[in-house]
């Protein structure tokens, strides 16, 4: 008789920094995040021109997302040679530490591409495996390059804009919240996303597409938003903004118990989420048409 094969084990949890090292960590990110604005600040050309494309002909890569993503890999290379890096321009590079810092060098690309002033450098730092859904976020920065604001928080320490610390509006109905989108590059994700839209935007105070997942989320923290939601969001979109958000006050997930990430992320006061939440999963929010 065949004996069942044994179970595979579940991976021991990634262990957290210490409070100290989350304050170190911190400080690193928002060194890197401002140091990569200042290159895209001294460095862009006064036309900026489209480099590749991705998923899509409308979903553009710059000289400069690339030139800013190289900057930050290097930095890193240099301060924390054994940490993981997950970038959206390069993809994933290994570490040993158990820590994966999470690079978005230009969040808002097509916004950067044309000069409107809603893009950012995102700099967050995962414990564990660098998915969303598996993660533990510890700590990120997310540096708005055209005007300088500066968002920080690191788990357990709270968020911050410019030193001043940060809360999350208290929850509403979704009557009377403004809600933050963002829409996908490819058709068929656009013509779902335009779908649920229309059937939100009568029940919510109104709706902003600001073009900026990692500002959005910021937002949120600083109440200039009440919640956000969006479909499509990658691990570079998430990992600074998450923390931020949460340090706030926010709780952050996805649709039909599952944690935030690809399929789905909201975002907002635990009340609020819930019932956008609620309404999204009505809606189908989670599936293409």
């Amino acid at each position: 008789m065949t004996s069942a094969p044994e179970p595979t084990p579940t991976p021991a949890p990634a262990p957290l920094p210490d409070p100290a090292e989350v304050r170190a960590l911190t400080d690193l990110a928002e060194r890197l995040a401002r140091s990569a604005g200042d290159l895209i600040r001294t460095t862009s050309p006064e036309r900026v021109q489209v480099a590749a494309t991705k998923s899509s002909d409308v979903d553009p890569v710059t000289a400069m997302d690339l030139a800013s993503e190289t900057h930050l890999r290097a930095l890193l290379a240099e301060h924390r040679p054994h940490d993981g890096v997950l970038g959206e321009e390069h993809g994933l590079e290994p570490g040993t530490s158990g820590l994966t810092w999470v690079l978005d060098p230009i969040d808002g690309t097509v916004n950067y591409l044309y000069g409107v002033p809603a893009f950012a450098v995102s700099v967050g730092v995962v414990a564990g495996d660098p998915d969303p859904g598996r993660w533990t976020p510890v700590a990120g920065c997310v540096h708005a390059v055209a005007d300088g604001r500066t968002y920080t928080a690191g788990r357990g320490q709270g968020a911050f804009r410019d030193g001043h610390r940060l809360e999350v509006n208290p929850a509403r109905p979704l009557a009377t919240s403004l809600i933050g989108t963002g829409f996908g590059y490819r058709a068929e994700r656009r013509r779902a996303q335009g779908r649920v839209l229309a059937a939100l935007l009568p029940r919510v105070r109104d709706i902003r597409r600001i073009g900026s997942a990692a500002l959005d989320l910021c937002r949120v923290a600083e109440g200039s938003l009440d919640a956000h939601y969006e479909r499509g969001l990658n691990p570079w979109d998430l990992a600074a903004g998450q923390i931020i958000a949460i340090e706030a006050g926010a709780q952050v997930s996805g649709l039909r118990g599952r944690p935030a990430g690809i399929e789905m992320s909201v975002v907002g006061p635990a009340a609020t989420v819930h019932e956008l939440a609620a309404l999204l999963a009505d809606l189908g929010a989670d599936a293409d048409d």
